[in-house]
């Protein structure tokens, strides 16, 4: 309809202009140091989130400790299981009811209960990365990377009552504020180059001012919406906003002194956003990998797909269907055996991206050494909307403090906010709370 044709233009020249995107592979001309090898490496931390859960019996691993066996779904992670964390029994007790999915889901890192809404008034929480960003984001030109390879669903969901944007964000600066993740390759690119050369004053003025004609755009064409279309452009306003203020960030005066940790060059930029989906999710891990080695930011977050996600994975051999339709496999032994498939998929891109920082030496250690990578469902089984026994693993050493290469198994709904008390402290960014947590995460950190 007229109207979501205009929201569309306004969306494509609001990720021109905000820096919204994808990456390239790797290059081993990016390896080259500023010269900052006098000083400690810093620590990183990224949040990979997959949507509509795990199959338990072939995730979890039977036995703790360090001497596990790597379950079906695991096993692409045999070469590098030193470097990976695997937690159980981990649950969000905010997100034990409600709908099956928008619930769980947007609150995977806020750790909250989220208002029952179908217009703009959202409430969620503080996401952790977002609250190590209010510690340490002023250290690195870009304060965080949101990306994702799926726009933003708008409008609401009928049958459970909840506005779609919840199942959209996984980040959240505020309460009421998600952060807009960031979609098209070159763009982000361009921006991780800019932030890594110094923005000058002329291209933050260029990026304001595009945002600006979205907003102004935006504001025209709400008089003549009807009030659920003004609510859900208010919602995207919202996520305009968020990126205006991360422009502004960019371009503060205390990032004169900053210097990259590598070299980036614009012609290695990719053209256009692929349109393959394995493609797409490859590249935009290696604008992780890019990020954190270049120290053009120490936080991210990545979604392989919004909530209710029904991607198609008729890429893979053996798959003939969208990923929410067999996460809802009622135990039917095909629809079954390809949610295992894709699980495992999911699997093996995370293990992409542990191996890449694994290659990026920093001194005596790797990029992987310094960070912590988290990797998490907000469902167990997708069959049964099931927020027990969550799918989550660490992978990295976060610069010497994560106890990394074990299995560790909790008791019956041990908080996953205590998870994030951990990682936070070994980010340097202690909390004494977050959420629901009784403390840092038992066997995480190194005594």
């Amino acid at each position: 309809m007229p109207a979501s044709r205009a929201l569309q233009i306004s969306r494509r020249a609001l990720l021109r202009g905000s820096g919204v995107a994808l990456g390239l592979p790797w290059l081993e001309a990016l390896a080259v140091g500023s010269g900052r090898s006098d000083q400690p490496s810093p620590v990183r931390m990224a949040a990979l989130y997959m949507p509509n859960g795990a199959y338990p019996a072939t995730w979890t691993p039977a036995t703790p400790g360090r001497n596990f066996e790597l379950t079906p779904s695991l096993e692409p992670l045999a070469d590098i299981r030193q470097q990976v964390t695997v937690l159980s029994n981990l649950w969000n007790e905010q997100a034990k009811d409600g709908d099956g999915h928008y619930v769980k889901e947007s609150s995977i890192l806020t750790c909250a209960r989220i208002k029952k809404t179908q217009g703009a008034d959202l409430r969620n929480g503080v996401s952790f990365d977002q609250v190590a960003v209010q510690a340490r984001g002023h250290l690195t030109p870009l304060p965080s990377l949101e990306l994702g390879v799926t726009p933003v669903a708008v409008g609401n969901d009928a049958v459970v009552g909840y506005t779609r944007v919840y199942g959209s964000h996984i980040s959240w600066s505020t309460p009421t504020t998600p952060l807009a993740r960031e979609l098209n390759p070159r763009a982000v690119y361009e921006r991780l180059f800019r932030a890594a050369h110094g923005s000058s004053v002329s291209e933050a003025g260029l990026d304001s001012l595009l945002l600006d004609r979205v907003l102004q755009d935006a504001k025209r064409l709400r008089k003549g919406l009807g009030s659920a279309d003004r609510a859900r452009l208010d919602e995207y306003l919202a996520s305009v906003r968020s990126l205006e203020k991360r422009v502004q960030w960019s371009a503060r005066p205390e990032h004169t002194n900053w210097k990259p940790l590598a070299k980036l060059d614009l012609r290695d930029a990719p053209a256009e956003r692929p349109s393959n989906h394995s493609e797409h999710v490859r590249l935009m891990l290696d604008m992780i990998a890019v990020a954190f080695q270049s120290d053009t930011t120490r936080v991210a977050t990545f979604m392989f797909g919004n909530a209710v996600s029904n991607v198609s994975f008729r890429f893979l051999d053996g798959v003939t269907s969208g990923h929410h339709d067999v996460s809802h496999h009622a135990n039917e032994e095909q629809k079954l055996a390809e949610y295992k498939i894709i699980n495992r998929w999911h699997v093996e891109q995370y293990a992409y991206l542990l191996r890449r920082l694994a290659e990026m030496p920093e001194g005596p250690s790797t990029v992987l050494d310094n960070s912590m990578i988290l990797f998490a469902s907000a469902l167990s089984d997708g069959q049964k909307h099931d927020p027990h026994k969550l799918p989550v693993l660490v992978g990295g050493s976060g610069g010497g403090r994560i106890d990394s290469g074990q299995h560790l198994i909790y008791g019956e709904d041990h908080p996953l906010a205590n998870l994030y008390v951990a990682m936070l402290e070994a980010f340097g960014a202690p909390v004494e709370r977050f959420a629901d947590s009784s403390g840092p995460l038992r066997g995480m950190l190194v005594s």
